[in-house]
């Protein structure tokens, strides 16, 4: 997968991170979660706007600096144990990136709870935990960079970003896209043969990055994707 953004930098291995929840000042309306750093915040505190950090970008990122939908922070407040944040802001536009006004727009099931029927918990990702109680980061960074990745390149697409490669690759419609994966499962194939298995990895990433743009182009999800292999389990 080609990094096509310039502006990208080189982080560092680890960082600190606080999580922080958005508030809506006006209607008190839970908007969105993400993470800051210790850069970020102090960015946010300056200008008073949101500064999140990006797990998968491995950057800071300004709300709101592609699509307008900008966070003016009018209160910020930390939790008993010092470890979490709540940022009341007035919200330009809508916070989350998939249109609507909130990221929490999902209902879980709890209705029939008392009923003994199990409540579904596959779309829902628990965070992993070491015997140090700590959080065990890696491990659950492997088990959802797909879903990671999707949403990046949803998000890509949505914000029109000028400087982005998916957005770019968006533009130039299905029929770019589709020669795009045809020119990796070619070059995958010529690594097989030919190159070390280091290279081939790294083709086989480029294939998934850009499978992952079809199926957010044609509206499919990973989990129809997963549940078609389930089905084909014996």
């Amino acid at each position: 997968m080609n990094n096509k953004n310039p502006n990208n930098k080189t982080r560092e291995k680890e960082i600190e991170l606080i999580p922080v929840i958005i508030q809506d000042s006006s209607t008190n309306e839970v908007l969105m979660f993400a993470f800051m750093s210790k850069e970020s915040l102090g960015k946010s505190i300056k200008t008073g706007m949101t500064y999140f950090w990006s797990r998968s970008r491995k950057e800071i990122w300004h709300k709101g600096e592609t699509s307008g939908n900008i966070q003016k922070i009018k209160e910020i407040k930390y939790d008993c144990d010092s470890d979490a944040l709540l940022v009341k802001v007035d919200q330009t536009g809508n916070a989350c990136h998939t249109g609507n006004k909130s990221c929490f727009y999902n209902d879980l099931n709890i209705k029939n709870a008392n009923s003994g029927e199990k409540t579904d918990f596959k779309k829902l990702k628990f965070i992993t935990y070491n015997n140090e109680n700590n959080y065990s980061s890696e491990v659950s960074k492997e088990i959802n960079i797909l879903d990671e990745l999707y949403n990046v390149v949803d998000s890509r697409i949505k914000e029109k970003s000028d400087n982005s490669y998916t957005y770019s690759l968006h533009k130039k419609g299905l029929d770019e896209i589709v020669k795009k994966i045809g020119e990796e499962s070619t070059e995958i194939i010529l690594a097989s043969k030919h190159q070390s298995k280091k290279r081939v990895v790294y083709e086989i990433a480029d294939l998934i990055y850009h499978l992952i743009v079809l199926m957010v182009e044609k509206k499919i999800t990973l989990d129809e994707v997963f549940s078609e292999l389930k089905s084909r389990r014996k």
